[in-house]
C-alpha cells in the first residue's frame, strides 16, 4: 500500500505542476492517465461502476466525481482532482483542490480550511480512538470557519479494493463509532461547502454539485493506522 499511495501522491503532485488556465479537464485527465501507466500503475477509477476516466475533475460548485470533459479551466476556478491507482494489488486514493490564478477571498478561505480539516482528521486517526473522533474533527473545524460539510458522501476504508469498510463521515460525535486499530487504512476526504451541505447529482449520473450553487472543495489522503503516529501513505515530496 505504501507503493500505491506514493504513486497516487506523485501523480497528483505532477498534476499540480501541469494544470493551468486554458486547459480542459480532459487534458488534465489524459496527462494523469498516461503518467499512472508510465509508472507501472493501473488507473483504478476506470471501469469502477462503469466510470470511464482515470480521474475526477470537479470545478467550483462541483463537489466530487466531475467527469473530465471539454470545459476550459479559467482564471479564478478552484479545481478538485481525485486520483486513484492500483499497484501490486493495492490501491491508493488522494485528492487536492487547486486554485487557478487569483481566486476570491471566500474561495481562498475555503481551500485553507479544507486543508486544515484534513490535517485535523489525520491527527485523530490513531489506534484506540473512534471513527467519530476523526469525523468530528472535520465538522468542528469547518463550522468554526463558517463552512458546512457534505453529509451524504463519505471517506472509506481502502486496501486491495478502492472502497472498503468502514465508511468515514465528515461529521459525528467524539467517542462514537468503530474503534480504530493498527493496520487499518482509511481514505480521509473532507468535502466542505461555502453554503449549505445539501448536494445533488447531475443527469450524467456522476457529477455531484452543491444544491445551492455554492463553492466546494475536496481534499483526501490515504492514511494507515499504526501503534504510534498515523502514516500518510499519499504524501509526496513534491510540493503542490
Amino acid at each position: 500500500m505504501r507503493q500505491a499511495g506514493r504513486l497516487a501522491a506523485d501523480v497528483l503532485a505532477e498534476i499540480g505542476r501541469f494544470i493551468k488556465i486554458g486547459q480542459t479537464a480532459r487534458q488534465v485527465n489524459g496527462f494523469a492517465e498516461n503518467l499512472i501507466r508510465e509508472k507501472g500503475g493501473e488507473p483504478v477509477f476506470i471501469g469502477y461502476r462503469g466510470y470511464r476516466y482515470a480521474t475526477c475533475v470537479s470545478v467550483n460548485h462541483e463537489v466530487v466525481h466531475g467527469i473530465p470533459g471539454e470545459r476550459v479551466l479559467a482564471e479564478g476556478d478552484i479545481v478538485s482532482v481525485d486520483v486513484g491507482v492500483r499497484l501490486n494489488g493495492y490501491c491508493g486514493d488522494c485528492a487536492y483542490t487547486f486554485a487557478l490564478g487569483k481566486i476570491s477571498p471566500k474561495a481562498d478561505k475555503l481551500l485553507r480550511t479544507g486543508r486544515e480539516a484534513l490535517k485535523a482528521a489525520i491527527r485523530q486517526a490513531r489506534a484506540g480512538r473512534r471513527l467519530g473522533d476523526v469525523s468530528h474533527a472535520v465538522e468542528a473545524l469547518a463550522e468554526k470557519h463558517g463552512f458546512s460539510v457534505v453529509r451524504d458522501l463519505y471517506g472509506h476504508g481502502i486496501g486491495r479494493d478502492l472502497h472498503e469498510d468502514p465508511l468515514v463521515p465528515n461529521y459525528g460525535k467524539p467517542g462514537e463509532g468503530v474503534e480504530l486499530k493498527a493496520g487499518m487504512a482509511l481514505a480521509l476526504e473532507p468535502m466542505l461547502n461555502t453554503g449549505g451541505w445539501r448536494i445533488r447529482t447531475l443527469p450524467d449520473g456522476w457529477t455531484v454539485v452543491t444544491e445551492d450553487g455554492g463553492l466546494s472543495c475536496h481534499f483526501e489522503h490515504t492514511v494507515l493506522i499504526t501503534e504510534k503516529d498515523p502514516e500518510v501513505l499519499t504524501w509526496s515530496k513534491t510540493k503542490m
